[in-house]
């Protein structure tokens, strides 16, 4: 204010003098700057800052606008991505839990199915050992009828085989003392001699069968001797022919013979044939005494029919040297055995079937 008084004071000549020469486009201006006062140029000048202010303010809030549009529509585009992603991961769980649902029903039908498979195992299992238990208890049968029946330690020692092969293949460790009680009647069946039974009662039959082609003694004495054929020279003349034949015709009216031995009388053709059908009952009974592993009657039955051979029938001809010579061998041939008793055995497979049965119902 005082400035303004003084400026207000001074004489226009003062002013003159002290105003410096100004070109004429600068009188308007500064007169335009001695007109404003400071406090105008301050309030100016805050105006001018407050613009620069507000300018910068909105162009910040402009660009923080833009920015939070740009975020939100980020975030808008994510929150729809997610809501995509939500959708999707939702019918990925709806279908998850579809095929979850399905997989829990096969699950179940799959346990059911093995449930009823290890039943079924079971059942066939324990039919399997029923129907091996069964197999086993026939061979074991059949090795103990051999034995009891026919002797036949080589047929009984083949079915005991087999049952004991049978259970191997089973395998199983409940059989183990069965299959040891078979073993110890393998070994027992091994250590007898070797008689064959089927044999000597084959070699028997083949001799019955040749009973009534042998030639009787009897035969044999009443065939004609035909007297060798004599040497005829190229130039005998007709006396010496007639005299040999003379001497050969008185020859045959003489036949020389031991008066001291005893002959047997001549068989008609019924005690023939009685004689034949006599032989052959003694060599069925010698069968008989075979199978039933009677020794002493074996022996005395093969006694009688070789002493028959050798008193009716030509022991000269070759089936009953044959036949002779068979019944020699067959006479010392051991038939006798301390056979095993294999009925234990069966007896304990009847035990292991019988037992099964019960647990079965």
């Amino acid at each position: 204010m005082s400035d303004q008084m003084q400026t207000q004071q001074t004489p226009p000549e003062e002013r003159a003098d002290n105003t410096p020469d100004i070109r004429p486009s600068q009188g308007g201006l500064m007169k335009l700057f001695s007109r404003v006062t400071l406090t105008q140029l301050s309030l100016v000048v805050l105006a001018a800052v407050f613009v620069w202010q507000w300018l910068d303010a909105k162009s910040e809030l402009d660009r923080t606008q833009l920015e939070v549009a740009r975020r939100l529509s980020e975030v808008e585009a994510s929150n729809k991505a997610s809501q995509i992603l939500v959708a999707q991961n939702q019918e990925l769980v709806r279908e998850l839990g579809g095929k979850l649902g399905l997989l829990e029903t096969r699950y179940a039908e799959t346990k059911n199915q093995r449930a009823a498979l290890e039943e079924l195992y079971r059942d066939m299992s324990s039919n399997r050992d029923q129907t091996a238990l069964a197999e086993v208890e026939q061979m074991l049968l059949v090795a103990v009828q051999q034995l009891q029946l026919s002797a036949n330690v080589k047929a009984a020692l083949i079915a005991v085989q087999q049952a004991e092969t049978r259970l191997q293949r089973l395998d199983r460790p409940a059989f183990a003392g069965l299959r040891k009680r078979i073993a110890q009647d393998i070994d027992r069946l091994r250590a007898l001699p070797d008689i064959d039974t089927p044999a000597i009662n084959a070699r028997l039959e083949g001799m019955i069968t040749k009973v009534d082609s042998m030639l009787l003694a009897q035969d044999a004495r009443l065939q004609p001797v035909q007297p060798p054929a004599p040497m005829v020279g190229p130039h005998e003349g007709a006396w010496k022919r007639f005299l040999r034949e003379l001497w050969q015709d008185a020859g045959g009216l003489v036949r020389i013979e031991n008066t001291e031995s005893k002959e047997l009388p001549l068989l008609s053709p019924t005690q023939s044939f009685f004689l034949r059908e006599n032989l052959k009952l003694r060599l069925l009974s010698a069968r008989m005494a075979l199978l039933a592993r009677d020794e002493p009657g074996f022996r005395r039955e093969l006694k009688m029919s070789q002493d028959w051979l050798k008193r009716y029938f030509d022991a000269g001809s070759e089936d009953v040297a044959q036949a002779l010579a068979a019944m020699q061998k067959l006479e010392k041939t051991s038939i006798v055995a301390e056979l095993p008793d294999i009925r234990g055995s069966l007896d304990m497979v009847r035990n292991y079937r019988q037992t099964r049965e019960r647990g079965m119902q």
